[in-house]
């Protein structure tokens, strides 16, 4: 057998054109082996530091900020300084209004007081705690003892007792002074202190007189120990492993700090353990640490590699902690080019989203707050008089009436035969408006549209009907998963996702069956801002935040059935977050539409629905795709380019299809299972030509399967 030749073996005047030149090693760091042909590299060499040097360490080096967060974020002192003046303000009320109670039984203690105090200087004067001691000693007839313990008692009496005189002859002098030489009201305010510090000596033990204000929650100090015993105690052995040798199996990288209402540590794993490893262990970490679930949260650090772990205790359950008031349920506008607050995070910080250039994907199961969301969401939108709402409630529960009946341009409630029809009808109506939208960006001068995209200043422009619109969907699985009108339903959402945004079109779509037949791929896909509440698997989780998700550590799944609310949010160019939303009820949502509507009023921008008005009549003639494509698809010409099929359906329906491509067609029709294919034909010169096209047959078949007959085959 005939070996290789290796590098070593080739002679050294000879190397390849692309080989570069064998390095010369400055020192004796190569160690060549006996026969002088293997070569032996030392990697680290003696004496040399390992690891960045200091002026590496010192560049990259994270600084902590020298004031802290809270101090920083005026809102957040605000809330420190309101909190802590409204805790004095309570503590000082509530002392106060009791304060005759509390002179009263002081008074009453008073006399058991005096006898407490008298019958504690005598046995102070006489050494009384001494003499268990001394009858011990004389029981075990240790004279020794027992004489010691006498002079010591001898010595203490003649000591305590020259006190008690010196203090008795003090204190009858100045009594007897102030007797004398005192002024009444002197002499009233010494004695009510006296009857009052000997009523505080004489009260019981289990009976104080004055009692707390505030019944603060005794939560333990999060530290060090502890972190390292619920670490340990979670089943992952290269932890174990490592503090059964003496080691800790975590490595500090900051010291545990207090970070809001609650305590935050931050450290390195052991090599090979992941922050996913912990989150799935979430429910043993909160065991180990002894506190409720909903105050445990682990987050994996971003920008950092995947064993560095953040680990924030809070001091109450996050579903149960009181939520400061949202700045906007009383008053104040919007603008929906400007970030909005809609929720806060597990140290109640206010977190934010600017709701234009989006779409969103809202996924959850049942009864989770999945719609309370959408609905807040909705009536952010609302909040900005130029916004034109949308809202289709498809549970039917009237949800989403508040702002549909207050607000809404378009509104239904329902999944009935009328109520698709109408949306459908709606839908094409925004398309249309898509369409118009992007014909105006593109004839705007470019220093008055320089990023072709809708801004504030263009939707403020009435002219120019650039106005936001924002459309809210409640379980949006009852459009797409229709029969009949679910594939164009299907179409129209996959446009509007990925061209409205940049149009000022915003489609929001909820749905508590986060699958690919309820949250199609077109859609899902290009969702900028996804918000995931409690799921039950890594799939739905993955559906509703993108792929890869759950192996991230992004996991819904470990939110709590009492989680209400609290969701996974995704957007605004910044890493998963746990995030709580505003609670708004049905009531307080009517209120703030309420007041959406007078601002809408006065600016003279309500229509649609709020107003009564329904579509245009001609605007409401529903069409079939498939039934258009089949009327223009002849049977003596069962195949024909997609060109030639859209060109005859804009002469069918010029209104619908006056617009449409090749490639609008194709995507229109692939929800109904009909696809392209090669189709020959003759071009207009005379020459024969293949090109992408459709069959009559596959949309027979389409339609067959549509309507679950077998008549149109």
């Amino acid at each position: 057998m005939t070996a290789l030749p290796s590098a070593t073996n080739q002679p050294t005047g000879e190397r390849g054109p692309d080989q570069a030149p064998p390095a010369q090693p400055a020192d004796q760091s190569l160690a060549v082996s006996a026969a002088g042909l293997n070569e032996t590299v030392v990697v680290d060499r003696p004496g040399r530091p390992s690891g960045p040097g200091l002026t590496d360490r010192v560049r990259d080096a994270k600084r902590r900020p020298v004031i802290p967060a809270w101090a920083q974020s005026r809102q957040e002192f605000t809330a420190v300084s309101k909190g802590v003046a409204a805790y004095a303000w309570h503590v000082s009320a509530y002392h106060a209004v009791r304060t005759p109670w509390y002179t009263v039984r002081l008074a009453v203690q008073a006399p058991h007081g005096v006898a407490r105090f008298v019958g504690g200087a005598l046995r102070w004067l006489s050494d009384a705690e001494g003499e268990p001691f001394r009858q011990s000693a004389a029981a075990h007839e240790d004279i020794g003892k027992y004489l010691q313990l006498s002079r010591q008692r001898d010595r203490r009496v003649r000591w305590r007792a020259a006190v008690a005189v010196a203090a008795s002859i003090v204190g009858l002098t100045t009594a007897l002074v102030l007797f004398v030489m005192a002024p009444e009201w002197l002499l009233a305010l010494s004695g009510f202190a006296a009857a009052m510090a000997l009523g505080w000596f004489g009260q019981p033990a289990d009976a104080p007189v004055i009692h707390r204000a505030v019944e603060v929650p005794k939560v333990t100090k999060l530290t060090s120990d502890i972190v390292l015993r619920a670490l340990g105690s979670i089943g992952i052995s290269a932890i174990t492993q490592v503090q059964s040798k003496g080691g800790d199996g975590f490595t500090f990288t900051a010291p545990i700090v207090r970070d809001g209402p609650g305590w935050l540590a931050e450290g390195d794993l052991p090599y090979g353990v992941t922050v996913t490893d912990v989150i799935d262990r979430r429910e043993k970490l909160a065991s180990g640490l002894r506190r409720p679930l909903g105050t445990v949260w682990p987050e994996a650090v971003p920008d950092e590699h995947t064993g560095r772990l953040k680990l924030w205790v809070g001091d109450q359950d996050m579903s149960r902690t009181k939520q400061p008031t949202w700045p906007l349920a009383k008053s104040g506008a919007v603008d929906l080019f400007k970030p909005v607050a809609w929720g806060t995070d597990q140290r109640g910080r206010w977190v934010e989203i600017t709701p234009m250039y989006l779409a969103g994907v809202i996924g959850a199961i049942p009864r989770m707050g999945k719609t309370f969301l959408l609905r807040l969401l909705l009536l952010i939108a609302a909040l900005d008089p130029r916004a034109e709402v949308h809202s289709y409630d498809l549970k039917g529960t009237g949800d989403l009436d508040p702002v549909g009946n207050a607000v809404s341009y378009r509104h239904r409630a329902g999944d009935d035969e009328e109520d698709l029809l109408y949306a459908l009808t709606a839908m094409r109506e925004l398309q249309a408006e898509l369409r118009r939208r992007t014909k105006v960006i593109r004839t705007l001068p470019r220093d008055i549209c320089p990023e072709s995209k809708v801004t504030s200043e263009l939707a403020s422009k009435r002219s120019l009907r650039l106005h936001p619109i924002v459309v809210g969907v409640d379980e949006c699985q009852k459009w797409f998963e229709h029969p009949k009108y679910g594939g164009e339903l299907e179409e129209i959402c996959t446009d509007i996702v990925k061209r409205g945004p940049a149009t000022g079109i915003v489609l929001l779509l909820a749905t508590q069956r986060p699958d690919d037949d309820s949250l199609p791929k077109g859609i899902s896909a290009n969702a900028s801002a996804r918000w995931c509440l409690k799921v039950m698997s890594h799939v739905e989780n993955d559906m509703v935040l993108g792929t890869g998700a759950y192996k991230r550590g992004v996991r819904a799944t470990m939110l709590a059935w009492t989680d209400k609310g609290i969701c996974y949010f995704l957007g605004e160019g910044a890493d998963a977050r746990i995030v709580r939303a505003v609670e708004i009820d049905a009531v307080a949502a009517e209120r703030i539409a309420q007041r959406a509507r007078k601002a809408r009023e006065r600016l003279g921008t309500l229509a649609g629905h709020a107003l009564g008005e329904q579509p245009e009549a001609g605007a409401t003639s529903s069409y079939d795709l498939l039934a258009d494509v089949l009327a223009v698809l002849s049977a003596d010409k069962p195949k024909l380019w997609n060109e030639v099929i859209v060109s005859r359906l804009a002469e069918l329906r010029p209104d619908v299809y006056g617009a449409w491509a090749g490639e609008q067609l194709t995507s229109a029709l692939k929800p109904y299972g009909v696809r392209t294919d090669q189709v020959w034909g003759v071009t207009e010169h005379g020459k024969g030509s293949s090109r992408r096209g459709i069959k009559r047959a596959d949309v027979l078949k389409a339609i067959a399967e549509r309507d679950g007959t077998a008549a149109a085959a």
